[in-house]
Parts: structure tokens; sequence; C-alpha cells
């Protein structure tokens, strides 16, 4: 029976649950997702500070202060970043400071450098511009109060997000840790060894694929290799593989009436689920779940030919390994575009998944156009595509029409 896609969706969905958290220091969560909230327990800054180089003054001082008519100050200390004066400024006098500086008692206000000149070696300052209190001051936690909650679980840890939580002495945070997948071959026909082509002999491509596509993920691609057409050698393969890592991928023989060793050994092994699905590229898909230990590895059977199995990566298998990893947006940008040129099909009860190149034209909306050839088995026209548009049962898209557009990337 051919289901829908989202039917295949929701099923595998349901079985790919979040991985238990793990507490990990800061500034190794970059990329991952917090698995708790995290709340401030100090403020950033943690003193008021200088913005600027310059002097630090009570702004009453130089409230006269011009171009024409500069206030000159007795120069009654300095003070560094990551230094610190314990005297405090009085009216009349100034202090000079450099950016990050803390602020003296006493001090209301920050000249910058470009509006003073230097007198008497340093023991002097020329004011030419007068300021209001609180110029050029950051104020203790102007970035961050203690006891605000800074991030939700549920948030991907940016370097923009490590370098809060550093700033905040966050130094452990618990979050959803980075999927290990494997990613194999079958077939004793693949070569990768770089040697010569016998007859019916191809060259890998769809583990090399799978391997980035993995990484793109944001998981741990572990490369399990090529495993020849034996069932005990693959059964092995995969046995270690779920020991070893959170789920597996692979591609090839999960096609209807396809004898396979990959379709006999995990019919036999795992819980599988063979479907056939309203889709092209990319009809046939098989998931299931093989026991090791005390959990359940995800299985991911994609399809053989290379652009199916994109594509059955893109939809099925990619928000899988990102909901297992904790993030709220497991899918790519699903976006309206304008078809440039005619996206043609015909009709066959399936939604087409077409590869095209999209760039942002001068309406300042998505433009996409095919990259050519469609085949299920042509990688070299598919890999120029950094979109897929979504081409819904019927006669096609024409040109200047709107079709929906997955965007891989942009730019």
């Amino acid at each position: 029976m051919v289901i829908d896609i989202s039917e295949a969706r929701a099923y595998v969905l349901a079985r790919c649950p979040v991985a238990a958290p793990i507490s990990v220091p800061c500034r190794e969560s970059t990329g991952l997702v917090l698995a708790s909230p995290v709340v401030a327990t100090e403020d950033v800054p943690p003193f008021a500070n200088s913005a600027v180089d310059g002097y630090a003054v009570v702004a009453a001082s130089i409230a006269v202060a011009t171009q024409a008519a500069a206030v000159e100050l007795p120069v009654v200390g300095e003070v560094a970043a990551g230094a610190y004066t314990d005297r405090v400024l009085q009216a009349g006098e100034a202090i000079r400071i450099m950016t990050g500086a803390p602020v003296p008692a006493g001090a209301d206000a920050v000249v910058m450098v470009e509006d003073t000149e230097r007198l008497d070696d340093g023991q002097r300052v020329a004011i030419s511009r007068a300021v209001s209190v609180g110029m050029a001051v950051r104020p203790r936690g102007d970035d961050v109060c203690a006891g605000t909650r800074l991030y939700g679980a549920g948030i991907v840890v940016s370097p923009a997000v490590a370098g809060v939580l550093a700033s905040v002495n966050a130094a452990v945070v618990q979050v959803v840790p980075q999927a290990r997948v494997a990613v194999l071959s079958t077939g004793d026909e693949l070569i990768d060894d770089g040697s010569p082509l016998l007859p019916g002999q191809i060259r890998e491509s769809n583990r090399t694929m799978l391997l980035g596509l993995v990484r793109s993920a944001g998981c741990d691609a572990v490369d399990f290799g090529v495993v020849r057409d034996d069932e005990a050698a693959l059964e092995e393969t995969l046995r270690k593989a779920a020991a070893e890592c959170d789920a597996i991928v692979t591609s090839g023989g999960v096609s209807m009436g396809d004898y396979d060793v990959v379709k006999t050994v995990l019919s036999r092994i795992a819980d599988m689920r063979w479907m056939q699905i309203a889709i092209r590229p990319a009809k046939p898909f098989a998931f299931g779940l093989l026991e090791s230990g005390d959990h359940q590895v995800p299985v991911f059977g994609l399809p053989g030919n290379p652009v199916s199995s994109i594509v059955s990566f893109e939809l099925l298998a990619r928000p899988a390994l990102l909901q297992m990893m904790g993030h709220a947006i497991i899918d790519r940008p699903l976006v309206p575009a304008i078809a440039d040129g005619a996206l043609s099909r015909r009709p066959d009860g399936k939604t087409h998944y077409v590869r095209v190149f999209a760039k942002f034209g001068d309406d300042g909306r998505v433009h996409v156009e095919s990259v050519g050839s469609q085949g299920s088995h042509q990688l070299a026209a598919t890999s120029l595509a950094n979109a897929i548009a979504v081409v819904p049962d019927g006669d096609g898209v024409a040109p200047g029409g709107t079709v929906p557009t997955i965007l891989l990337s942009l730019g």
C-alpha cells in the first residue's frame, strides 16, 4: 500500500525520542540544544565600567566645556582594564581610564579621549566637550542581571550563547547530546579503493554522500564502510553499529520485490516497516528499531538511487535525527518561490520533489529554476541544487507560477 509522506513522517518521528540529557562544559556546548533553563547567577558586567578610552569625571565639572573654551582638570590617577582604584573622584578632577576599566567612585561620566588634550606630560587634561551624567558608562548588570532567566530548554547553543554562558559563570550546562550515527553501504558491486572497475562494478558514492549529510545535520557520522553481500557479515556490522551508535543509516535494498541481504537481515533482527510513499523520487523507504542492550536504535533504510537517497534523508531521516538531539525546529525552511521556468510533470498520484537552484530576485522574492536532469540516478545535476521544489500532483507549475520550496541553502 502506498502511503502519504505525512504518515511516513509521523511513524518515524514517533519512534525517535529526544535523547537523555548530559552535562558538558559550556565551552563544549556549541551546536547542542539546552535541556534545561539557564538562570544568571551573576551580573554582567559585574561593575560599572567605561565604554571608551578617556577620562572619568564629574559631569558638572565640565558643563561649560566647548572646543573654543576647554575646561582644564588635574589628572589624579589612572585605571586600566583589569585594574582598580580606590580613590574617590572629586568634582574638578579627572582620572585617566581605559575601555572596560571600573569607573572610579565619585565619577558619573567618561569623556572620550578624542575630546581631550593631554597637558603637562599627562598631569592635566583639557576637555573640549561637555558630557551628560552616565555618558560612556556601562552600569553594573547593563547586559544581564543576576536572577534573569537567560535561556529556556530547546535553545540551540550558538557561539554567542556559549559566550553568554561563560560570562555568567554557567560553567557546566545540561544539553541533549550529539547523535552518533552509523553510515554504511552494502553490495559486492561497490568499489571504494580506487582500483580499476571490473565488469558490473561501480564506484561507491552513497555512503560518501550520506556521511556528509549526517554531519551537516549536526551529528557525529561514523563510517562503517562497505559491507559485502554476506548475511553474517552484515548482521555483525549492524549489531556492532547499534551497540556503538544512536542511529543507523543505510541505502539500497528497500524496494518492493527486492531480494537483498539488507532486507533479509533487517527483517530478521529488527522491527522494520517497509514503506512505499506517494512521492517521487524516494518512493521506497524503510524504518525500524534494532534492539541493543537496554535500548532501541533507529534504522533508516534509504533508497539506493543517490538522488532518492538525498530526498529521503531530507524528508525523513534528517528531521528525526534533529528531534533526537532536542531541536525544536526540525525542518528546513519552506517558502513560496517563483518558478522562472516551467516545472513540468504528469499526474501520477505522487508529490514530486524537483531539484532546483534558488536565488533572491530583484523583487525580493525567492526564484527557482530546475537544475536540469531529474532522474533518481543523476546525482551530478542534483549536486548543483540548493533547494527542492514541492510540485503537487497534476501538470506541474507554469513559468511565473508559485511553488512551495524547501531551502537547503541560499547564497
